[in-house]
């Protein structure tokens, strides 16, 4: 199939919104935050790194239509545009440039180990810019208090599932949209 795109990805990124959404079901609330600890970034990161930029940016606007229409995938089993408006919503959002990017600076560098860390790591911030700003406006919050409770809380965690990323992605390895 040179030159077209195979459905493979497309079924791969259909697979990842719903994956994410099972990510989302896992959750551990965090006492001093409104924000839960979930899966859901491990899945983004992941996302990013198996399918490349376009895909897993493809599969996470998915998972967000399908919040937003009213399935239950959001943290706790929400959905609706209420949470994306909410306090958590810039997270949300934030799913799509993280999984883009991720990919992005992965086809852009390469797959090495430093190149793949700083990608997941661009992913990261990419969830949490917009979601420290809608946190901040939301709950009437300064930037840094939305920092104290919207990220420092998940730093580790985070650091934890960007490692478990970037094995599982070495096991999976690339999906290529024309094979």
């Amino acid at each position: 199939m040179s030159g077209q795109t195979s459905i493979k990805p497309m079924i791969y990124a259909a697979l990842f919104a719903a994956i994410t959404a099972i990510g989302a079901l896992i959750e551990i609330p965090i006492p001093i935050s409104p924000v839960p600890l979930t899966l859901q970034v491990f899945f983004v990161l992941l996302a990013g790194l198996v399918l490349g930029s376009r895909w897993a940016g493809t599969g996470m606007v998915v998972y967000l239509l399908l919040g937003i229409v009213g399935f239950p995938v959001f943290s706790g089993g929400s959905s609706g545009i209420g949470t994306i408006l909410g306090p958590t919503g810039g997270y949300l959002i934030g799913f799509v440039p993280a999984a883009f990017v991720t990919g992005r600076i992965t086809e852009t560098f390469g797959r090495s180990t430093p190149a793949v860390v700083c990608a997941m790591i661009a992913g990261l911030a990419a969830i949490y810019i917009p979601g420290v700003v809608q946190l901040s406006i939301v709950a009437g919050l300064t930037v840094r208090e939305s920092i104290v409770i919207g990220v420092l809380p998940f730093l580790i965690g985070d650091s934890v599932k960007l490692t478990a990323a970037l094995i599982v992605s070495r096991r999976i390895g690339y999906v290529s949209e024309y094979d």
